[in-house]
């Protein structure tokens, strides 16, 4: 518990693989490994611990509120139906049962019966920060900023180290284009968690808006060491490489990008941007149509295209065309 509660979430498995198997296979066992698991982002091993601590002990919902948003992460409607109303069936008068029913309306776009149902879990438990919190990221889902800062407050006035609420604060401060602002929440949830990468990378991001493009790759590069998997933080250490002009390393993080994410159209295109600045024209063309084969926005797919048709152009001949 002292290792979860500074969020030392791997330090906390290691202790917790120690126990006997009877103890491991305990629901509060199973509770504390999935509350891990989900911290540390890998949410397929976190639903699988959180669904035998339910199977364990059916009629227990705590840390449920956990398993809905790790059910949303992994986009498994069905399943976050059914324990949403198992929940409910269970205790109507548990916070975490409307917790988990507000997922469910999340996870279909339903963002006005996932806000009154957050609402009814924060009047059954007003100093619930993870509920405030939830009803944070709903509103900002619907782009009412001024409710989702209202939600995020009221979640950190009932617990000051909810790091959660801290992000959603930073999120909003992104979305406003205030950056330091935005850096500054980041920075305080990650002196709450230093171990997460999904913090690290918004702080990464927040200082490359600022164009602090060194600070901004170390922030990046602890993301990746906490995390290879993280595709947002090898997209923009891959972005920051490229404004420094180290293009072979920005290559190198799009290559193992694309092992993580094969399917993702603007890794690609980014590839074969740089294929060309390196001077490699033959494999940024074949990198630039895998691009165009994803099916990419239609935006995205307009300038795809204009980069196959000057892939052979020179960059001073690109600019006489324009």
């Amino acid at each position: 518990m002292h290792h979860l509660s500074q969020y030392k979430c791997k330090e906390a498995l290691a202790a917790l693989s120690k126990l006997p198997q009877q103890q491991l296979d305990s629901p509060g066992v199973l509770l504390l490994m999935g509350r891990c698991l989900y911290e540390l982002v890998d949410y397929s091993r976190a639903a699988e611990a959180f669904e035998a601590a339910r199977r364990a002990d059916p009629f227990n919902l705590e840390g449920m509120e956990y398993y809905s948003t790790v059910l949303w992460h992994l986009k498994k409607d069905v399943e976050l139906a059914h324990l949403a109303q198992h929940a409910v069936s269970v205790d109507r008068l548990a916070p975490e049962a409307w917790c988990v029913a507000g997922n469910c309306y999340s996870l279909q776009r339903e963002h006005e019966s996932a806000v009154s149902l957050f609402k009814r879990a924060l009047q059954l438990q007003p100093h619930m920060a993870y509920a405030a919190t939830l009803m944070g990221h709903e509103y900002f889902a619907g782009e009412d900023l001024v409710a989702a800062t209202t939600a995020y407050q009221h979640a950190l006035r009932s617990d000051g180290r909810h790091y959660n609420a801290l992000y959603g604060l930073g999120q909003i401060y992104m979305k406003q284009e205030k950056y330091m602002e935005a850096l500054t929440h980041f920075d305080l949830a990650t002196r709450i968690n230093p171990s997460s990468s999904v913090l690290r990378c918004c702080c990464g991001t927040a200082l490359r808006r600022m164009n602090r493009l060194e600070d901004a790759l170390k922030q990046l590069e602890v993301a990746i060491a906490i995390d290879s998997r993280n595709p947002l933080a090898r997209f923009e250490a891959a972005g920051v490489l490229t404004s420094l002009e180290r293009h072979e390393e920005a290559l190198q993080q799009l290559q193992q990008l694309s092992e993580i994410v094969p399917r993702e159209s603007s890794v690609h295109f980014m590839m074969g941007k740089l294929y060309k600045r390196l001077g490699h024209t033959d494999r940024a063309l074949a990198a630039l149509n895998i691009a165009l084969d994803l099916k990419p926005l239609a935006a995205d797919r307009a300038a795809i295209k204009a980069a196959i048709d000057k892939v052979y152009l020179s960059e001073d001949e690109e600019e006489e065309e324009l």
